[in-house]
């Protein structure tokens, strides 16, 4: 396993990778961090998945999920990944999306067993990371460096692999690519995100909004963002 392949450049829409990588029909898939619940949707609307369970630990956006009635199919509930309110062997695809480095480096290890234990003897867990790279990478670590904590997530799904509480199946290595219209766009969807509502003092504000005005053209601010996904397979 290795945690980056700069070599790997090919630009993929990620959901759409996934409803070509993983055997969806019929499945009953739980999200962990499901966040807006935007690729909940993209799953629900596909028709393919029998039932979706959508987990959310930010008490703000969970409460807004459920307000969302028109996904029957799906089951929003608070949780996180290291205390799944789900049953043993119930779920035949879990999936994470950048979520598993917002667990506590404490938990990462717990959220796997967690994982092993609601998936079904052969399931799937498809597990989508971020790679500390990237242009987009280098204005977010102006104010939130993730380095520690996507190391640490990568080691616990090593430690996990090495361990056999779960399989590699494959690992995937593409490019992801984020618009932003504005800086003000910028702002709401990375600095007054619910789940951590950054403070940022002015100077660092001033720096992150010169170093993303350098990427800013007429059609806005476009960034490609190296990605990793473990697709691990629980031992049947």
């Amino acid at each position: 396993m290795k945690i980056a392949d700069p070599t790997q450049t090919t630009l993929v829409n990620e959901v759409k990778l996934m409803l070509s990588e993983l055997p969806l029909d019929g499945a009953t898939v739980l999200e962990l961090g499901c966040g807006r619940a935007e690729k909940t949707r993209t799953l629900a609307e596909s028709g393919r998945p029998k039932a979706i369970i959508a987990l959310e630990v930010d008490t703000i956006q969970h409460a807004r999920n459920l307000a969302i009635t028109d996904l029957p199919q799906v089951s929003f509930r608070q949780g996180g990944a290291e205390a799944i309110p789900a049953d043993d062997a119930s779920a035949d695809i879990v999936i994470l999306f950048k979520s598993l480095h917002h667990v506590p480096v404490a938990h990462m290890d717990q959220a796997l067993r967690e994982i092993a234990r609601v998936l079904k003897p052969g399931g799937l867990a498809w597990i989508s990371e971020p790679v500390f790279a990237g242009e987009l990478n280098e204005i977010m670590r102006l104010f939130h460096d993730e380095q520690i904590v996507r190391e640490a997530a990568f080691a616990a799904v090593c430690k996990a692999v090495d361990s056999g509480l779960l399989a590699l199946d494959r690992e995937l290595f593409f490019n992801t690519r984020s618009l932003f219209d504005s800086f003000e766009a910028f702002d709401q969807r990375m600095i007054k995100v619910t789940h951590s509502n950054h403070q940022l003092p002015p100077a660092v504000y001033a720096a992150v909004k010169a170093k993303f005005a350098a990427h800013l053209g007429p059609e806005g601010a476009t960034f490609l963002n190296p990605q990793r996904v473990d697709v691990l397979r629980k031992p049947a």
